[in-house]
């Protein structure tokens, strides 16, 4: 993967409406850390253009003619060898869309109506392995029924908290321990899920319903 430029965040931006996609790449330019690399009309298009760029993050809208983002974020990691975070970010909200979405393998799903300062967050908490859900995904993933892996009763709340977006200080205050303890408490997550970062074992854990 390309190291960032000096303005920060390498981003792509796929959407099949051009006043939608040029008002995001317009909005995610002015800011001074990201850097919007591409854009695409379509998930073949998006696919041509992450291989050519390798941003460091995707906005993906899920439905576009031809290829969907669906579709698209499937054939992008059956490749492989790409670190690139895929940030959903659609005007749908239904447990299929959602579900369909990260388990595909989203990093993080956000609707349209959110406001400016909320999307150029997201893509920099998701550049930095931090996840990013609406509430909506939140509780589609906690209804679904999947795996179960061999966690504590402590890491799953923990793992719970992370992907509510809480930073490990965070996590500290609102179970009462020590923000030490937290790390040794995803270190074992991480273990236990064979994953490498928060965004791995949130993206597993939606997989397997976890959380």
């Amino acid at each position: 993967m390309r190291s960032a430029t000096p303005r920060g965040v390498r981003v792509v931006v796929a959407d099949d409406h051009p006043v939608v996609r040029d008002g995001l790449v317009a909005m995610l330019g002015a800011d001074p850390d990201i850097d919007v690399v591409g854009s695409a009309q379509d998930g073949a298009e998006a696919l041509t253009v992450i291989a050519a760029e390798e941003p460091d993050v995707v906005l993906m809208d899920l439905r576009m003619p031809g290829t969907g983002g669906v579709e698209a974020i499937r054939e992008l990691r059956a490749r492989g060898g790409t670190s690139t975070r895929i940030l959903v970010l659609t005007t749908y909200d239904t447990d299929r869309e959602i579900l369909g979405a990260l388990e595909s393998g989203a990093d993080g799903y956000l609707l349209k109506d959110a406001r400016g300062e909320e999307l150029v967050r997201a893509v920099h908490d998701l550049a930095a392995g931090r996840p990013v859900l609406v509430p909506a995904a939140l509780a589609a993933l906690t209804s679904s029924r999947g795996a179960r892996a061999a966690l504590s009763a402590r890491e799953s709340e923990v793992l719970r908290l992370v992907a509510e977006g809480c930073t490990n200080r965070a996590v500290a205050r609102r179970l009462s321990i020590g923000e030490a303890t937290v790390k040794t408490h995803l270190a074992h997550v991480y273990d236990k899920l064979g994953v490498g970062d928060r965004a791995s074992a949130v993206r597993t854990a939606w997989e397997q319903s976890l959380v």
